[in-house]
């Protein structure tokens, strides 16, 4: 048994030294001067957002580029509040040109739906899209303008993170959510691209077409970012970025209750364990392995007392080899690790993963006031 917790350690800190390296070798990018000319169509699909689509709208308005090289499509999923009549206001105040347009489900995914429908209704040739429980740095689109213009990409995947009040739900929710960049930006820095986040992302037009857009995985209602990744890499492996840069750092709502967190993994779930990337399977079915292996340890030290100081280091060095990969984000992100909170970070996470597991057997899980089922 000390064996096989061993090995898999050992390959958990070896991919975790990967990608605190491959974050590393990523260069932080700063807007430069030179005069903007990417036209950006800007994508904002929503469903029952009245709570949140002021702030994004604020920030918008806040966006430090030419008005005549950006469009902003919001496309409404069939929301039951006053989402819409927040938007129409918006329109009429608004400097920048922005179409309300409704969706059309074709598909088991409506977001996707979504998209699609907004794509082919964009006047301009680089997509852009975020989500509706966002807010956008002013210099958003500045950066990314001086990124394309300086690499000629296809696509470009931008960070984000999560806000939080100091509570302990919304701490865990940004924790996890550095680690979840640490690996996005690592693994682009390894040159194997395994994540990527619609709230921040960017891509050619003519690419999504090229790849035929959602086409293979519009059964799966979420993924419309690492599908399209998937996707673009295939197609353009050397036209698939990440830009690091603090410019361009968008902010998102964190879930509200435990429940929402669970579910809200529990969707995750659902579409990357559809993922086709080699690396992607083995680093999800380690990090399993690692938590369960963490959970039974404490159990192991009590009926395996002899091998005590091999647990003890094994989970000491666990929690060191998270903070480390945690506190790279951390310092990009310019956020402050509450070492109390980051302690009970790794039993708390291990309890998640399986609690998401065994969930996920079920198949279904909720999301924007819909039900859907694993496919």
């Amino acid at each position: 048994m000390i064996w096989a917790v061993l090995i898999v350690f050992v390959a958990y800190f070896i991919s975790m030294a990967a990608i605190v390296y491959g974050f590393k070798k990523i260069a932080s990018f700063s807007s430069e001067t030179e005069k903007s000319k990417t036209r950006f169509s800007l994508i904002i699909p929503f469903r029952n957002e009245a709570e949140n689509l002021q702030a994004l709208l604020e920030s918008i308005e806040k966006l430090k580029y030419d008005s005549e090289l950006l469009e902003i499509i919001c496309v409404n999923d069939a929301s039951e509040d006053t989402s819409e009549a927040i938007v129409s206001e918006a329109i009429q105040r608004s400097r920048f040109s922005i179409k309300l347009i409704q969706n059309k489900r074709i598909s088991h995914a409506p977001k996707k739906d979504a998209i699609s429908k907004a794509i082919k209704n964009s006047n301009f040739e680089w997509i852009v899209t975020t989500d509706a429980d966002c807010e956008l740095p002013k210099n958003w689109l500045k950066t990314l303008d001086a990124f394309i213009q300086k690499n000629n990409p296809v696509m470009v995947c931008g960070p984000v993170i999560y806000k939080s009040n100091g509570s302990f739900i919304e701490s865990f929710q940004q924790l996890d959510g550095l680690s979840l960049q640490a690996v996005t930006i690592g693994s682009f820095g390894l040159n194997n691209p395994l994540l990527s986040n619609g709230a921040n992302l960017a891509y050619k037009k003519e690419a999504f077409s090229e790849v035929d857009g959602f086409s293979g995985n519009e059964h799966i209602a979420s993924g419309d970012d690492i599908f399209l990744l998937e996707k673009m890499k295939k197609a353009f492996p050397k036209q698939v970025h990440c830009l690091k840069s603090k410019e361009a750092i968008v902010s998102t709502k964190p879930q509200e209750t435990w429940g929402k967190v669970i579910n809200q993994r529990i969707r995750w779930a659902s579409k990357t364990s559809k993922q086709k990337n080699t690396a992607s399977t083995f680093l999800g079915i380690l990090v399993f392995l690692v938590n369960v292996s963490w959970l039974a340890i404490p159990f192991l030290m009590v009926f395996n007392s002899q091998n005590l100081f091999v647990y003890i280091l094994l989970l000491s060095a666990k929690i060191i080899a998270d903070y480390l990969v945690i506190r790279q984000a951390a310092v990009f992100f310019s956020e402050k690790i509450v070492l109390w909170k980051f302690l009970w970070l790794p039993f708390l996470y291990a309890t998640i993963v399986l609690v998401v597991v065994f969930g996920s057997f079920g198949g279904n899980y909720s999301w924007k006031g819909r039900s859907f089922e694993k496919q």
